[in-house]
């Protein structure tokens, strides 16, 4: 090797040593990937303290710079995750995500707020956050697929999943007993009134010492089983139950307003029961199956003796036991 070319080795070894930063707008960070950052930006956005970085994305959504703002609150969540600043950046990036409409994913980053930082010190802001954004999928809105960009199906399941996970947050939060009752109001949306009745006893039983949502629960759930109950011929049980739902009610009610609502109830589901039981009993009678058709006939008389089956109940009951005795065999 001549000494120029030993020259030019030992200069460009040289100047491939020097620290050099490349003017291309996309820059590669260890532990946060790659991102975008303006060859014009006077000293980029990057800052090497937790609190100068949430700054940075604080002032960037108050000025609605939302890009940067996700830039600048993941990596202070990322580099300095148990900082005392990592609570509010998280809450940043939720607000943009509902900022940009994203509603699911915004629920998500809130999700981990909470369960991350527990005591956060907007802990009940963000509850209210998740229930209105909970709110708009029971309100008809689509939620997103593919990487949640396009707006694409509703989802009661979802959203009943939604509301269940902010009363799992706080089950005696000022929020928790709405987010209940909002289980059972999304179940019965699907028109799964079963699981919306045990959303609203679920309600009823935890929240008794508040009464208007007690009260409200314990009607809800007697009108869910009075829906469940009209959906199925001859689903005695589940009558039965908005029966004795709706008699709680106006028993620990019995100065709510709707209690003549829950007895005109009561009285047309007791008709209904003993119709149903009355199409059983001629069901028996027609199969020659008398001992099980007189059992039944009794029934309309058990449910209620006033009901227009009553008076045939009671002929066929007189008709069936002398038929019986008439086919009992001689002493």
């Amino acid at each position: 090797m001549n000494r120029s070319s030993a020259y030019f080795l030992l200069a460009a070894i040289f100047l491939l040593a020097l620290p050099y930063r490349s003017p291309a707008p996309l820059i590669f960070t260890p532990g946060e990937g790659w991102t975008y950052e303006s060859v014009a930006a006077k000293g980029g956005w990057q800052r090497t303290r937790a609190k100068d970085q949430l700054d940075v994305a604080k002032e960037a959504f108050d000025q609605k710079d939302y890009s940067l703002t996700l830039r600048a609150a993941r990596r202070v969540v990322s580099v300095w995750p148990l900082s005392d600043y990592a609570p509010d950046a998280e809450y940043l990036i939720g607000r943009y995500w509902e900022v940009k409409g994203v509603g699911e994913r915004a629920f998500i980053e809130y999700q981990k707020l909470l369960t991350k930082y527990p005591k956060s010190t907007n802990y009940d802001e963000i509850m209210q956050r998740e229930f209105d954004i909970a709110t708009t999928y029971y309100n008809g809105k689509f939620f997103r697929a593919f990487f949640h960009t396009i707006p694409l199906y509703r989802s009661m399941d979802k959203t009943a999943g939604m509301f269940g996970q902010i009363v799992t947050n706080g089950p005696y939060s000022s929020i928790a007993p709405q987010a209940q009752m909002m289980v059972g109001q999304t179940r019965e949306k699907q028109k799964n009134y079963t699981e919306a009745a045990d959303a609203y006893e679920l309600a009823a039983d935890r929240y008794h010492d508040r009464g208007n949502v007690a009260a409200d629960a314990t009607y809800k759930a007697g009108l869910a089983y009075n829906k469940q109950a009209k959906t199925a011929e001859y689903d005695q049980g589940t009558a039965g139950q908005a029966i004795s739902t709706f008699t709680d009610f106006i028993t620990l009610y019995p100065d709510d307003a709707r209690v003549p609502d829950a007895q005109k109830m009561i009285a047309v589901l007791k008709t209904e029961q003993s119709h149903g039981n009355f199409k059983i009993a001629q069901f028996y009678e027609k199969s020659k199956r008398w001992k099980a058709a007189l059992i039944y006939y009794n029934e309309v008389l058990v449910q209620d003796p006033n009901s227009p089956y009553a008076n045939q109940a009671r002929e066929h009951i007189a008709a069936l036991k002398k038929r019986l005795q008439d086919e009992k065999p001689p002493g």
